[in-house]
């Protein structure tokens, strides 16, 4: 049996949810980061959690990997999208910004200003530029949801269970400075309802 290994908290939430969703027989391990004993550091050289370890020592790391992995355990789940098809490649799509902009391009200089300057009095600036262009990030998101659900289809897919995890993070932040983002509001409370994000988010709380 496979297991994933996730962090509370972590951006890994969402390969945990899907574990749920699709109810798949893939083992969960919840794991400290940031700490040299960690066990991560064995499963993967860069410390970071998503990251599947598979019986025969094979691994997959990365959300944009690990997310569309496990959609296609289930082909006829209605998560992903048929390969070829417009609507997979647009799921995809969704995913790398995700990643990218949101992820990497606005929390990840929020979360952690030591990676951006070693100067601890730079680290205020460095936030507060981090939180305008992460609602810049945020904005074409918001108006991608306006009268819709679901950012592909009509459906619950891949990409609203990854961009849940981020509008989940929202709820540390001044909920102030994304209060005209009414749309992601709506999509986060529906999100946060589902049984599969309640019963990952109770696995991990107790840990």
């Amino acid at each position: 049996m496979p297991t994933l290994y996730v962090a509370r908290g972590a951006c890994s939430f969402a390969a945990h949810l899907l574990v749920h969703e699709l109810q798949l027989p893939i083992a969960v391990q919840v794991v400290p980061l940031r700490t040299p004993d960690s066990p991560i550091h064995a499963v993967n050289p860069l410390g970071r959690v998503p990251a599947v370890q598979f019986e025969d020592g094979s691994l997959l790391t990365e959300n944009s990997a690990i997310l569309p992995w496990l959609a296609d355990q289930r082909p006829d789940s209605t998560l992903f999208a048929a390969p070829g098809t417009l609507e997979r490649a647009q799921i995809q799509s969704w995913l790398g910004y995700l990643n990218s902009e949101l992820h990497v391009g606005a929390f990840r200089p929020l979360n952690r200003p030591e990676r951006y300057s070693a100067d601890n009095s730079h680290h205020a600036a460095i936030r507060a530029q981090a939180l305008q262009q992460l609602h810049a990030t945020l904005r074409p998101i918001d108006e991608a949801l306006r009268g819709r659900d679901y950012l592909v289809g009509a459906r619950f897919t891949l990409a609203d269970a990854y961009l849940g995890v981020f509008l989940h993070w929202l709820g540390r932040l001044p909920s102030e400075a994304f209060a005209d983002l009414a749309q992601l509001a709506r999509v986060r409370e529906a999100w946060l309802a589902r049984p599969s994000v309640q019963a990952a988010l109770a696995a991990e709380a107790a840990h």
